[in-house]
């Protein structure tokens, strides 16, 4: 089974956090939601609308832990907080050295282009999320989700749903993103 880790930082955008934790799980995959605060315990955290989410760890404990995919939630300030956090910069790029798959969605995509992941990427974001003068060196799409190799991002909350339908194809195959997405009763 797959093990993903999304860390979530105080001033996520909860609706994307949620659909990507919710959709992965229906898929069987196993997924690891880390808090950045230090401690014995998780603490939780305040999304952006004021949804109250707790972590199933602190991300200190998984540190050292391999995952399949790193996914981050957008939002401001928690996409701030990403990059900010030292941590999350050096579990990016082990991630992406070990070719594995790093995903990112609304202002997140920040964070994997501050971390050098999205280096000669194609990749898409929040509109104005990204400065591209100061991370020139990938591709900016106007689309609702894009993979380049093992990059995966996508734009904001609209496109939360195909952006974790996406994970778990490219986690799992397309029949299990078919039989998730099919109990969701799609039009």
């Amino acid at each position: 089974m797959p093990r993903v880790l999304i860390p979530l930082a105080n001033g996520c955008e909860e609706l994307e956090a949620v659909t990507i934790i919710d959709l992965l799980r229906r898929a069987e995959i196993e997924v690891i939601t880390a808090g950045l605060e230090s401690g014995a315990a998780p603490v939780p955290i305040t999304a952006s609308r004021g949804v109250v989410l707790v972590p199933d760890c602190v991300l200190d404990s998984v540190l050292n832990d391999d995952f399949d995919m790193i996914v981050l939630p957008g939002g401001l300030p928690g996409a701030d907080y990403l990059a900010a956090d030292a941590r999350i910069t050096a579990l990016l790029q082990r991630q992406a050295a070990a070719g594995r798959y790093c995903a990112a969605i609304c202002a997140a995509p920040k964070v994997l282009a501050g971390a050098g992941v999205l280096a000669g990427k194609q990749a898409t974001f929040y509109p104005g999320a990204v400065d591209q003068s100061q991370y020139p060196a990938f591709q900016a799409l106007d689309a609702p989700v894009v993979v380049d190799g093992a990059v995966i991002t996508s734009r904001g909350p609209g496109t939360a749903l195909d952006f974790a339908l996406q994970l778990i194809e490219t986690l799992v195959g397309t029949e299990r993103r078919q039989a998730v997405e099919q109990a969701l009763v799609r039009p």
